[in-house]
């Protein structure tokens, strides 16, 4: 059995690579494809005041915490059911196709990384938004980070 995995975030990069993988690979019967959607840890603002919270605040903050998270969590389903529709449209049967997402990440390309390697993976496919050379250099993307430190992975890259 061969396993790719596609990463998924909401953008229309990703699911150019989601449809990828249907063209492409519509009739393997032998291929399982993961969606696999990985969830940052709350932005700073949710937890850095720049100073030692009070057990009150904290409590407080916990709460919006909690609330940010059901909320973004809220999203991934119809994600998640875009990609499988758009894999079912080509011809990708449903028993081929598994979801799975990954909470509090404090790095999303070395996430998507992991679970790659841990997986037992043999491709590992994304969609790339096409940042301009500087912006790359400057901020850097996940697609890059991943293509940067992925050896050993076979790597595809759909823009």
């Amino acid at each position: 059995m061969n396993k790719m995995l596609i990463g998924i975030d909401g953008s229309q990069c990703a699911m150019r690579a989601v449809d990828y993988a249907g063209r492409q690979f519509s009739g393997n019967r032998d291929l399982r494809i993961t969606l696999l959607h990985v969830l940052p840890y709350p932005p700073a603002p949710f937890w850095d005041d720049g100073h030692v919270l009070s057990e009150e605040e904290k409590a407080a903050r916990n709460s919006v915490i909690e609330k940010w998270l059901v909320n973004q969590r809220a999203k991934l389903e119809p994600l998640f059911k875009e990609a499988v529709e758009l894999l079912l449209g080509k011809g990708i049967g449903p028993e081929q196709i598994e979801k799975k997402s990954i909470s509090d990440s404090t790095d999303v390309a070395e996430s998507i990384l992991e679970e790659a390697r841990d997986g037992g993976y043999q491709t590992l496919l994304l969609g790339r938004c096409g940042l301009s050379a500087s912006k790359r250099f400057l901020m850097g993307s996940v697609t890059t980070k991943i293509i940067n430190n992925g050896s050993g992975i076979a790597i595809c890259i759909v823009e």
